[in-house]
């Protein structure tokens, strides 16, 4: 059974955590659900994101999402791939050290790796975008550039692949990053 290492954190968008969790489960991975600083058995609050015509998205209190393994027991060799959310969860776990090794281990390996929305927030903090074409939520445009990579404007409802890399601009791509990410887990 392959792994998948699912990093997220407080405030975490709520689609772009469940919906990954739970359709990777049912095509038969295991699916390691991780936040630093929280062990197997706590939770992280999400938050719902929702486009109602401002100038940015809203945001409502989602969930309890409750994690299944501790943070500080994660080993990079254990996992085929990694699934990184998004939400406000990325802009403070991108100031965690082993996170930010995790994913250099991981795209170095040029294992699969599925950024969504403000997940290319540690995509960029990693360094490892340098080169590479991705999309996120269209605000981090910005962000991308700066770290060196080519940032693509995606419709919401897509993704972008870039070798071992698949990203997805907001929570209406769940089912194109997930594709996406599992052929890439397949190939």
């Amino acid at each position: 059974m392959k792994k998948i290492l699912l990093l997220t954190g407080d405030f975490t968008e709520d689609y772009e955590t469940m919906v990954p969790f739970q359709a990777l489960g049912v095509v038969g991975y295991q699916v390691d659900a991780v936040c630093p600083g929280k062990k197997a058995g706590e939770f992280v609050k999400t938050a719902i994101h929702d486009f109602e015509g401002d100038q940015t998205y809203t945001e409502k209190p989602g969930h309890l999402f409750a994690l299944n393994k501790d943070f500080d027991q994660v080993d990079f060799d254990d996992y085929d791939g990694l699934f990184i959310t998004g939400g406000r969860a990325p802009e403070y776990i991108r100031l965690n050290d082993k996170v930010l090794t995790l994913v250099k281990c991981f795209m170095k390996a040029a294992k699969p790796v599925a950024a969504i929305c403000h997940g290319a927030q540690v995509l960029t903090a990693a360094g490892v975008v340098c080169g590479r074409t991705l999309t996120a939520y269209p605000a981090l445009a910005a962000d991308v550039r700066i770290a060196g990579g080519n940032f693509v404007e995606a419709a919401p409802d897509q993704a972008v692949v870039d070798g071992n890399l698949v990203t997805s601009p907001a929570w209406p791509g769940n089912t194109a990053i997930l594709r996406e990410f599992i052929k890439a887990l397949e190939a």
